[in-house]
């Protein structure tokens, strides 16, 4: 399985609600880094994965609407713990479509999966991972 990967970073704000948070329940900010790994049996016949420009300005596109917000303010996010899991796979979903409609240089058909990683810090992350099709 060959794959290229692509990084960029938010700062955010939110806070999350349930006894498990802690602390974490009040307002806190975050700087999340964000790497989008995408994955092919093959390379194609340009003899790449993707096209790293276009994978990296597709996730900063993704990212921006979030990037210096405080979630719990973002009508999308209402009523919904923005955890590092749940934007994990927010992210995914919004690559995953851009990825379908072949916006990263290569038929999104010819591309196995997808994963999706949130690091939090140097000690934590969560990743969501799944095939396209």
């Amino acid at each position: 399985m060959f794959a290229v990967e692509v990084r960029h970073h938010i700062m955010i704000a939110h806070s999350f609600r349930g006894e498990v948070f802690g602390p974490a329940q009040r307002l806190h900010g975050a700087t999340f880094v964000i790497d989008a790994a995408f994955m092919a049996e093959r390379l194609d016949a340009n003899g790449i994965v993707v096209d790293i420009g276009r994978a990296h300005d597709a996730l900063k596109a993704v990212l921006a609407p979030l990037d210096y917000r405080n979630l719990d303010d973002a009508p999308d996010f209402t009523g919904v713990n923005t955890t590092t899991e749940f934007l994990a796979r927010h992210v995914f979903d919004r690559m995953a479509e851009a990825a379908r409609t072949g916006a990263l240089g290569r038929d999104g058909r010819e591309l196995a999966a997808i994963r999706i990683t949130v690091s939090e810090s140097h000690l934590a992350r969560a990743w969501y991972e799944a095939a396209l099709w």
